[in-house]
């Protein structure tokens, strides 16, 4: 497979084409900006799992311009110093070598507009600064303050100094984020760069900032230093690049000495480009990097949803593209790489693209991490290991949570049997996974499902636990993680035939009518209404609060938001359902009275726990541990982390 040939950018031999992307490391970085043993560790295991070249997260070049957060879990990673960065530099070069791994620092020059919410506030009276004066992205009303040509300058060297401390610790390349509507994007980016003097007007004057960033390190560090730009060729928004300019871009790069360019799309405006959302579709951006080769000779690496391997393998074989890179995926399995090469796709462990252990993480000030792997960030903290004494587990219940525990209990050396009263297992993972949108969803079911049967788990189907046939089995463990089933409210006339659950629905039990009314705008109510919509129903959404999915991560419901406008959802908030006839009447806030026909009514409303067995096995069994929806329906991470960090316990 070309996919795990070796390949070169620049003079730099990489083993394979496969990089990982650039993400935020949270939690991993120290207060002093410096990367943490725990972030080395978490670099090391992809170089482990053989990923040709890593790409850290995005460095800081200097902390005098723009305010840095000085948040406990959430500061900046910052080069500004020889005898502060060169040691964790060193290091992080030395553990990812060793696995004949590369590795490059992307080095940043700020946030500039996109300053987020939190670091607005604390900020205090330090103006953020831009390009030019323009609103800020998360609060218009605070304008930044455009860079003066000596500070612009300032920040070049800056760029310049953090290059050639990186090359002195023996990292291999450099990557220059010139993305996402950060400052060097708005550099680049008209509607951001309102600037008169040589850093503005044309496209030639919003480049001069990155080719000087360019042109100084390969003075001082050498021609053939690799460095390679990211930045969007389209901006998928008014007024934002479009493909024309994007294009012109790589070619001026190409010309002036960029060893390869990272090809991705999107800003804070349209975030579900540039962080993916899990609505997009697999190789969403592969068409930018498609179209970036056929102007450009250098190497060109794709990104967006990439972490298929035949898709990835299909992209590289025909030439759309010259390195795949990986971002997520590698959270979900850093043995992507590894797994792939040899064929074992069945073990791969996917992303399930619900940014709840990443992205949300960072954002509420926690630890990186990811949903369908605790250990991430953690890699040795977490780390499996035999258990002292072997035991005999019982796992009552085959959804997430269960399935997860029962896999844990397996590899640490015990005797695990799962129950599970369905003829399959998977538990709610069974209706979320309808959508052909959720099939990232059905995919973790095998995975895991897979995982129990190579590891010897007996897994009895059809079987339902309860407190008599458990406490005559005699086990020394019990898990139960039997999940939770659609509320059903008090409302008049939902014995009718036509109310049915979005559970029914999602798992091809009952198909709707035309005409659909859904009772319930939180995220598996907006996601059936888009399944439906995108099939050609006319759905209308149903909802008491003022807001649809407001417990989704912001990236993907402003997404999911858009495409259910998009499928002409009609959506009514502040409504309260008051009973279903041949119609369904709902009325507002007032007190107005609204009918809305409908032939099929979906419930929507929530789950309630199912918690009979574990209340009855109180003190009952030696050990006993509730999980997942079991104890209180909540998401997929919650049932998954709980399930992998109670089973280590035992």
């Amino acid at each position: 497979m070309k996919l795990f040939e070796p390949a070169k950018i620049g003079k730099l031999h990489l083993k394979n084409r496969i990089v990982m992307a650039a993400m935020g490391c949270g939690g991993l970085v120290q207060t002093d900006g410096m990367l943490s043993q725990r972030g080395i560790d978490y670099y090391v295991a992809r170089a482990k799992g053989e990923v040709g070249l890593i790409i850290t997260s995005s460095v800081q070049v200097t902390r005098e311009l723009e305010y840095l957060p000085v948040r406990p879990l959430v500061p900046n990673l910052v080069i500004d110093s020889r005898k502060v960065c060169s040691a964790w530099l060193d290091e992080l070069a030395d553990s990812v070598h060793d696995y004949g791994a590369k590795v490059a620092i992307q080095l940043a020059g700020g946030l500039g507009r996109a300053l987020s919410g939190q670091d607005l506030k604390d900020r205090g009276t330090r103006v953020p600064v831009a390009p030019s004066s323009v609103p800020c992205f998360y609060d218009p009303s605070i304008m930044t303050r455009e860079l003066t040509v000596d500070e612009i300058d300032r920040l070049t060297r800056a760029f310049v100094f953090a290059a050639e401390i990186v090359k002195e610790a023996g990292i291999d390349a450099i990557e220059l984020n010139a993305h996402g509507g950060y400052l060097i994007d708005q550099f680049l980016t008209a509607c951001w760069n309102r600037r008169t003097d040589q850093y503005g007007g044309n496209l030639e004057g919003r480049l001069r900032f990155l080719l000087g960033i360019v042109e100084g390190i390969k003075r001082s560090c050498g021609a053939d230093y690799p460095i390679i730009v990211k930045y969007g060729l389209t901006h998928y928004m008014e007024g934002g690049r479009d493909l024309e300019e994007g294009l012109e871009i790589a070619r001026r790069l190409e010309k002036a000495g960029v060893d390869a360019l990272t090809i991705d799309a999107g800003c804070y405006e349209s975030p579900y480009w540039f962080i993916p959302s899990e609505f997009q579709k697999p190789g969403c951006v592969v068409d930018l990097s498609e179209l970036t080769k056929k102007v450009v000779n250098i190497p060109v690496i794709t990104v967006g949803k990439m972490g298929y391997p035949r898709l990835a393998h299909r992209v590289v074989e025909e030439g759309k593209a010259d390195f795949v890179a990986l971002g997520r995926p590698l959270l979900a399995d850093p043995e992507w790489s590894k797994k792939a090469r040899e064929g074992r796709l069945e073990d791969i462990r996917p992303c399930i693209g619900c940014l709840e252990g990443c992205r949300r993480r960072i954002h509420d000030g926690k630890t990186l991490s990811c949903t369908v792997n605790p250990t991430t960030g953690k890699e040795k903290e977490l780390a499996i290991r035999p258990a002292p004494r072997k035991k005999t587990v019982l796992v009552i219940g085959g959804g997430p949570g269960g399935m997860e525990a029962a896999r844990v209990a397996a590899l640490q050396g015990h005797k695990v049997i799962l129950w599970e009263k369905n003829d399959a297992l998977g538990g709610n993972l069974l209706p979320a996974s309808g959508p052909d949108f959720k099939e990232d969803y059905r995919t973790l079911v095998g995975y895991l499902s897979t995982q129990l049967k190579k590891l010897g788990v007996n897994v009895e189907l059809r079987k339902e636990g309860t407190s008599g046939s458990v406490v005559n089995m005699k086990p020394d463990v019990v898990f139960v993680a039997t999940g939770s089933t659609p509320l059903v409210p008090d409302i008049p006339g939902l014995e009718k035939k036509n109310v049915v659950t979005a559970h029914e629905v999602l798992l091809g039990k009952k198909e709707p009518g035309q005409r659909v009314v859904i009772i319930g705008g939180g995220i598996v109510g907006c996601e059936v209404a888009l399944y439906l919509g995108q099939k050609g129903k006319k759905v209308t959404i149903i909802e008491i609060l003022d807001g649809l999915a407001r417990d989704m991560y912001f990236v993907n419901r402003v997404h999911l938001l858009k495409l259910l406008a998009d499928a002409d959802v009609k959506v009514l908030t502040n409504k309260r359902v008051l009973e279903v006839t041949d119609s369904v009447t709902v009325a507002d806030k007032d007190g107005k009275k609204e009918a809305l026909q409908a032939d099929t009514v979906i419930l929507a409303i929530g789950l309630k726990s199912n918690s009979e067995l574990y209340d009855a096995l109180l003190g009952k069994v030696p050990e006993l541990y509730a999980m997942g929806d079991c104890s209180k329906p909540r998401k997929v991470i919650n049932a998954i982390w709980e399930g992998h960090r109670l089973a280590r316990l035992v």
